[in-house]
């Protein structure tokens, strides 16, 4: 071998060494018999080096993977020798291998297995298990061997082609026939052996039968000896970890469900006559987090045997499963209450089900129903924050906590499907004598009182308005303690997580107010104050604008006699804070959006005199205005990058604000009505001279046109005189990205206004075209990837422009342009539905196409376009499916060749038979297309039903590309 190469397999070797042993490597590995080398070093252990032997391996490993099929019977044969020889020299030598050689050994011999098994190694393991007998570094190695063999052959998490799965298939079922018993035989002799002198053999021996149970015949393990030694093993603690584990698998292997409830239950049996079930004096939680596990299992699999059973009209051997079922409640209430979470959660799933059972039968027992109670007050116990859980800076433990807290709620809802009656009466008893002493009990416990009253609203069956309606017990019961909540004073609690649930279960259960609106002030007040909005805590003054302006969305109604008070209370927290200020604002720019929708819905639904509105409107917005004004003095004179994105900013939240505050309005409530139209055309005066702003241009001009936008919607035809002059603006010196997004606006001007626009698009249209041209016409990098796919997207936006227009039905627009302009643009649609590999593009200008055919394609169209049909249009519809970027198998693809076919289909509508005349005599001749297939083709064109013409013209183009 390449000594020198080897020196580079060293970890701390310099990178040119490194560089010439994956060099050798690569050589090693496709050369024909280069790697006999290898297999002649592991063969006669020429080399101690690890990480030498380690690169033996893999050069092995490479020619059992990829290369087997090249290696003649005299290769296959030294593989075979080498490894065993390998495994001799293991028996004898004074030291083990590290474990990665161990691994990547195992990993070697099972793909050899795996390749070489059925045909030249039938006895693979009666080999490896003579050669081994008990020696325990033998063992060790052949129980890697298994789990490798696992892994290559049975591991469901492995994707395996359908071939490697056929052969996995005949591999097993041949180690069933002709191994297997021998295979448990020697398992047994190892537990047996080892249990008190080597452990960690042990456990990897419980390892392999729990990985190789799911698939062989159980009756070798679950039996009793095998099974009283696992018990064995449960009691030994190094041991008992692995054990459980192993139990769990058989378990959970599939089987007959009668079979399955026997298996249970003697496990059972023996378990608890072994004291396992005592699980209070159990210490060790890492060893009950694996028994919960081996618990549910087997809960889980006692409630399919139930499933199975019942299915198949066996009532008696049904009633046995219950039975049984039933008998391990106790135990899994026991696991489900501990205190370790963990432990907890691995019998969440047992639990669930449990109740799924209860639920589907028609009368529950006694105890049953006290099942359910224990269930409830678990779930109940366990929903409690611990003294640790760190409310202020949440990691990996308190996420982990908030997951387990939504698999109890999955329990609460199932519960609530049980019985629902008990689910109330127990979260009412929790609650109130909670409520009756807030005051002096820990904050975890207040908080989950409130947290169950919370939960309710999912769990229990009633829509939330039925919840008070005062018709039902269910309804009044809630109404009780909703009224308990809101006067009890438990708002003032001074803890986060309480001040939160209140907050949350208050706007859950906002239809109470309509109910009982004497409580709307009180919770206003605590909205609005230190319990609220001027909480000491971020996190929670961030919530509370959100839920706040939820609920005044529900009961704006109500709040009439307190809207100005609402409104002079929340003035400070409207402020603008420009970036200069320095003194931290108490919300965030995001959090103030929430306040100023609250604060133009309490305007606008108000049930003032439209004179008072458009007061309170404009008080609120003015202020906007004027910081607004000053801002942008101040960013033009501003030099420092880092302040001018500051300043841009906050211009733009003073933009999203003025933007957020038209939410109120609606199609009863219009701004016009509401007498707001005058400030919000001013603040259209005031923002658009940010859009020729030269610094930030990017940032100002995106928030300024999404406010154009919101008042296309509110202010309606007022909108359009600011329009020209915004226009201009956006369309001086800009990029790809700033016309892909002033275009969305132009098409909704278009499609809402119509004819009102016309004069205006037909000045625009060209200078915006011209824009458009330019910018597509700018060199760029070959390699620069946004570049070109923000051109392809200009383009897309340019195309559905057009198509805009015209379907708009405004073909004065393009029709009133100059000649040239026109023919320039008609040009690059031709260019886009046939040059321009870009199935969405294509298939928006053949749209254009057929609805400028239709416009001008008749006797009294637009001058010389028939012609332009002819010469231009028609080859078209021919020349794009032809290309060879035309993929007929795209689904986008064949929408556009719809939309082609439909453009014939339309040509013909208008021309009629002089056009078949021309397809028939002078194009489709000089495509070289047979005068049957034109015939064809003009036949089912000339159908009423475009259906079959576009299914022809698919067939007509597959034929054609052949």
């Amino acid at each position: 071998m390449d000594e020198q190469a080897l020196l580079g397999l060293n970890p701390n070797a310099d990178a040119s060494y490194r560089q010439r042993a994956l060099a050798y490597f690569e050589q090693l590995k496709e050369s024909p018999d280069a790697w006999q080398v290898c297999a002649e070093a592991l063969a006669k252990g020429v080399y101690s080096n690890d990480h030498v032997k380690f690169f033996c391996f893999q050069v092995l490993e490479h020619q059992m993977k990829f290369r087997h099929g090249t290696l003649n019977a005299t290769q296959q044969q030294l593989i075979r020798e080498t490894l065993m020889k390998w495994l001799q020299l293991q028996l004898m030598s004074a030291q083990p291998e590290k474990v990665f050689i161990r691994n990547k050994a195992a990993q070697v011999f099972a793909l050899t297995f795996v390749t070489e098994y059925l045909t030249q190694w039938p006895k693979f393991f009666f080999d490896i298990l003579s050669l081994i007998g008990l020696n325990p570094r033998g063992v060790d190695l052949y129980l890697r061997m298994l789990m490798a063999i696992d892994a290559e052959v049975v591991d469901r998490d492995i994707q395996h082609s359908s071939e490697e799965t056929r052969r996995n298939t005949l591999i097993k079922d041949r180690m069933r026939e002709q191994c297997i018993p021998s295979l448990v035989e020697s398992w047994y002799q190892i537990l047996h052996t080892y249990q008190q002198s080597h452990s960690e053999l042990t456990c990897q021996c419980l390892e392999v039968v729990g990985a190789y149970v799911s698939w062989i015949d159980l009756s070798l393990i679950a039996n009793d000896r095998f099974v009283s030694l696992l018990l064995s093993h449960m009691s030994v603690e190094v041991l008992r970890e692995e054990a459980c584990d192993c139990l769990f698998e058989i378990v959970n292997k599939g089987m007959d469900p009668i079979d399955k409830t026997k298996l249970v239950e003697s496990l059972c049996q023996v378990l608890q006559t072994a004291g396992f079930f005592n699980v209070e004096q159990e210490e060790d939680v890492d060893f009950l987090a694996k028994f919960s596990k081996l618990v549910n299992g087997m809960g889980q699999a006692l409630i399919t045997s139930w499933t199975k059973l019942v299915k198949a009209g066996d009532v008696k051997n049904a009633q046995e499963a219950l039975h049984a079922l039933e008998a391990k409640v106790a135990l899994m209430l026991q696991l489900l209450v501990h205190e370790d979470d963990d432990i907890s959660t691995n019998v969440v799933g047992f639990c669930y089900d449990y109740l799924h059972i209860l639920k589907q039968l028609p009368v529950l027992s006694d105890q049953q129903k006290s099942n359910v109670e224990a269930v409830m007050l678990a779930v109940m116990k366990k929903l409690t924050y611990d003294d640790e859980y760190n409310f202020e800076n949440e990691g990996e433990d308190e996420a982990m906590f908030v997951e387990y807290r939504k698999q109890l709620k999955l329990l609460l809802d199932r519960l609530a499907q049980v019985s629902p009656e008990l689910l109330l009466e127990a979260v009412r008893r929790v609650f109130n004598t909670t409520m009756q002493s807030w005051q002096t009990a820990p904050f975890m416990e207040v908080e989950v009182a409130i947290r169950l009253l919370y939960m309710l609203g999912e769990a229990l069956p009633a829509s939330q308005g039925a919840h008070f309606s005062g018709d039902s017990t269910k309804a009044s019961a809630l109404q009780d303690m909703m009224r308990t909540l809101v006067t009890c004073g438990v708002s003032e609690y001074q803890h986060t997580s309480v001040t939160l649930e209140f907050f949350e279960t208050v706007v859950r259960y906002d239809k109470f107010f309509i109910v009982e609106p004497q409580h709307i002030p009180n919770v206003l007040m605590a909205f609005l104050d230190h319990r609220g909005l001027r909480h000491s805590s971020p996190k929670v003054r961030s919530r509370v604008a959100y839920l706040f302006s939820r609920y005044v969305k529900t009961l704006h109604k109500h709040m009439s006699a307190f809207i100005e008070d609402i409104l002079s209370r929340i003035q400070d927290l409207l402020e603008l804070s420009p970036p200069e200020n320095g003194y931290p604002a108490l919300l965030t720019s995001d959090d103030q959006l929430f306040i100023y929708e609250t604060a133009g819905v309490l305007i606008v639904n108000s049930e003032y005199p439209v004179e008072r509105k458009q007061v309170l409107m404009k008080n609120l917005l003015e202020p906007l205005l004027g910081a607004f004004k000053l801002l942008l003095g101040k960013l033009l004179l501003e030099q420092d990058e880092e302040r001018q994105a500051g300043l841009a900013d906050c211009l733009n939240h003073a933009v999203g604000f003025a933007s957020r505050t038209s939410k109120a309005f609606s199609n009863k409530q219009t701004v016009k009505q509401c007498g707001c139209s005058e400030v919000y055309r001013d603040c259209l005066q005031t923002f658009l001279p940010a859009l020729s702003c030269p610094v930030q241009k990017e940032a100002l001009r995106s928030g300024v046109r999404t406010f154009l936008h919101r008042m296309i919607i509110c202010l309606e035809e007022e909108v359009l005189p600011f329009i020209p002059s915004a226009s201009e603006h956006m369309l001086k010196d800009c990029e790809a990205k700033d016309l892909q997004e002033f275009i969305p606006l132009i098409n909704q001007i278009t499609a809402k206004f119509k004819a009102q626009v016309s004069p205006f698009l037909q000045q625009a249209f060209m200078p915006l075209v011209q824009a458009i041209f330019e910018v597509l016409a700018r060199p760029a990098e070959d390699n620069d990837q946004t570049a070109a796919l923000e051109k392809q997207m200009l383009r897309r936006s340019y195309f559905t422009f057009i198509q805009t227009v015209v379907s708009s039905g405004m073909n004065e627009v393009m029709g009133n342009q100059e000649l040239e302009n026109i023919e320039r643009v008609l040009f690059t649609i031709i260019q886009g539905a046939v040059d321009i590999p870009d199935p969405i593009a294509q298939k928006t200008c053949f749209i254009i196409l057929s609805k400028l055919v239709e416009l001008w394609g008749g006797k009294d169209g637009l001058v010389g376009f028939p012609d332009f049909i002819y010469k231009h249009i028609v080859p078209a519809c021919f020349l794009a499916p032809l290309k060879p970027t035309f993929d007929l198998s795209d689904a986008q693809t064949m929408l556009t060749l719809s939309e082609c076919a439909l453009t014939l289909k339309m040509i013909h509508l208008k021309r009629g038979p002089e056009f078949i005349q021309y397809l028939q005599q002078e194009y489709l001749p000089s495509l070289q297309v047979t005068p049957d297939i034109i015939q064809e083709l003009c036949q089912v064109l000339q159908q009423p039903d475009s259906k079959v013409f576009k299914n022809y013209i698919k067939a007509f183009f597959q034929r054609a590309k052949l």
